[in-house]
């Protein structure tokens, strides 16, 4: 019997826009919306081209950084540029570690965000979830299960800078009422599926949690919750911290 691998469709579009082609782009299909293509190109954008909300993250980021779902390592890079020394860039795609790894990322890693801190390893001071980086978690049980997870990762004074949304706009109508099954899955709960080049991933659950929602979450799994930026697209940047620590 044969097994066979699902394709790293994400990791093939990074490293051919790393090595060359500058049209590389990815479709993205989702189960709450229409078909959008998302180019190879954003991955590897500079700090002048991230949003506001990312270069708020990386201010506010300090000491030793864990930055999951690193992608091609934009955050990583410009922590590195500023002087960090120690910055651990994690990601789940094969493709995005070679790429990181040739880009001159310092540390690298491929797992997904619930593997243990090694032994050898300090904890860390801050973790980074960016571009809606939460949605990692997948579900709210997800989410649930990585706040308690990411107790192992940090330091006792650690924070998490995460990003999110509030899709609820894409349920309302013309106006303005929200057409919501509310015996259903959570809405912010979405499937994803990438394909690139003729070749179509596996789906994946990703979440989007409102920031009443993870309010809560953060506060029965022992966080606090600090909400530092909102943009115009209900995407916002939050500090989640230990119950008792100060940011």
């Amino acid at each position: 019997m044969t097994t066979t691998t699902a394709p790293d469709v994400l990791g093939q579009a990074l490293l051919d826009y790393h090595h060359g082609k500058s049209g590389a782009t990815v479709t993205v299909h989702c189960s709450a919306a229409d078909d959008e293509p998302l180019p190879a190109a954003y991955f590897f954008r500079t700090v002048l081209q991230m949003p506001e909300l990312e270069r708020l993250a990386l201010d506010e980021s300090r000491g030793r950084v864990l930055d999951l779902g690193a992608g091609a390592g934009c955050h990583s890079l410009e922590l590195q540029n500023r002087g960090f020394q120690h910055v651990k860039a994690v990601d789940v795609s094969a493709g995005a570690v070679q790429v990181m790894n040739e880009r001159g990322v310092l540390t690298v890693a491929r797992h997904d965000l619930f593997a243990p801190l090694p032994p050898t390893e300090l904890p860390y001071d801050t973790i980074l979830l960016l571009m809606n980086g939460l949605g990692l978690t997948g579900t709210l049980d997800g989410l649930d299960k990585f706040l308690a997870h990411a107790r192992t990762l940090l330091a006792p004074d650690g924070q998490i800078l995460a990003t999110s949304s509030d899709v609820r706009y894409l349920y309302e109508d013309e106006d303005g009422a929200l057409l919501i099954n509310l015996n259903g899955p959570y809405y912010g709960e979405v499937e994803y599926t990438l394909s690139y080049d003729g070749r179509t991933g596996e789906p994946f659950p990703w979440l989007f949690v409102d920031a009443a929602l993870l309010n809560d979450a953060a506060e029965t799994a022992g966080y606090t919750a600090e909400f530092l930026s909102e943009d115009e697209n209900d995407q916002y940047l939050v500090r989640l911290m230990p119950q008792g620590v100060k940011g």
